[in-house]
């Protein structure tokens, strides 16, 4: 098993680019090795939502555990105002396997800062945005020391505010997300989970948040990553035009012809990166 930990983790999209985060219940030890050695780029081990008030302990525990034995994840923790928030930092902070941890509930730069240095200043921290207070504070917790890249939760949001699971009511802090990780200097941000089974409805919400900017989204189960991966690459025709457009603008001599030339070079030289990152060849 660690022969084959190891392979899969040199394979393994880096969390500034990596598309499929799955999230799996931290009580669920048993698939922890499953989970890892998935299509799936990131794994995070949820000791939050999934997790009973009379289970953190225990949950906490079986993560350990398993980073003790060669695991490596991240890890959703409970958010800065809750009880449970200064046990999973203390436990958490210099723990071997820990990639870096996903901040529930975050609302401030403060939230992000305290946690960071929790755990020592050098753990990245994704903050996980789920409230309309959240929402509006996007650039400040972008910008937050520690701050690592953006995540979306998209049904304590919908809770938080009565918004609709639809395109034009997640189209706001979706936006809000992706001009905020621009604003900060950060990856494109992370997409809230879509709930089901139901490859068509991943896809239709994953092409949704991908026209917003968006570069990743959160998955629940083990089928997921290998559609989100896929929606989240450059298709091989957009791979097609950009090596097509690269090279008919080399071929120019490299000389900005007229204004619709810069963007397009952004997006094709964008497109060019990803594609080389994931492997994607346009034939």
């Amino acid at each position: 098993m660690s022969e084959r930990r190891a392979t899969r983790e040199k394979s393994r999209v880096a969390p500034d680019y990596a598309r499929s985060w799955l999230l799996l219940s931290a009580l669920r030890d048993d698939d922890f090795d499953r989970a890892q050695l998935s299509r799936a780029d990131q794994i995070v081990l949820d000791c939050e939502d999934a997790i009973d008030d009379s289970l953190k302990d225990e949950a906490r525990d079986r993560v350990i555990a398993w980073f003790k034995g060669g695991g490596s994840a991240w890890v959703r923790i409970n958010d800065r105002h809750s009880a449970a928030w200064a046990d999973d930092v203390a436990l958490l902070r210099d723990i071997d396997g820990l990639a870096g941890v996903m901040l529930a509930k975050t609302e401030s730069a403060d939230d992000v800062i305290d946690t960071a240095q929790r755990l020592g200043g050098d753990i990245p921290v994704v903050p996980l945005v789920e409230s309309a207070l959240g929402i509006e504070e996007a650039v400040s917790i972008a910008r937050a020391r520690g701050t690592f890249r953006l995540a979306f939760g998209s049904g304590d949001y919908r809770r938080d505010t009565g918004a609709a699971n639809e395109p034009i009511a997640m189209a706001y802090p979706r936006s809000r997300l992706v001009a905020a990780s621009r604003v900060g200097g950060l990856p494109g941000p992370v997409d809230g989970p879509t709930v089901g089974t139901a490859h068509a409805l991943l896809r239709e919400q994953s092409g949704d948040a991908v026209a917003l900017g968006m570069t990743g989204k959160l998955c629940l189960d083990l089928e997921q990553p290998a559609v989100i991966n896929e929606c989240y690459s450059p298709s091989p025709s957009d791979v097609a035009w950009a090596v097509d457009f690269l090279a008919d603008f080399e071929a120019a001599g490299s000389v900005i012809r007229d204004g619709s030339d810069k963007p397009r070079l952004a997006r094709a030289q964008v497109i060019k990166g990803r594609a080389e990152l994931f492997g994607i060849n346009p034939s």
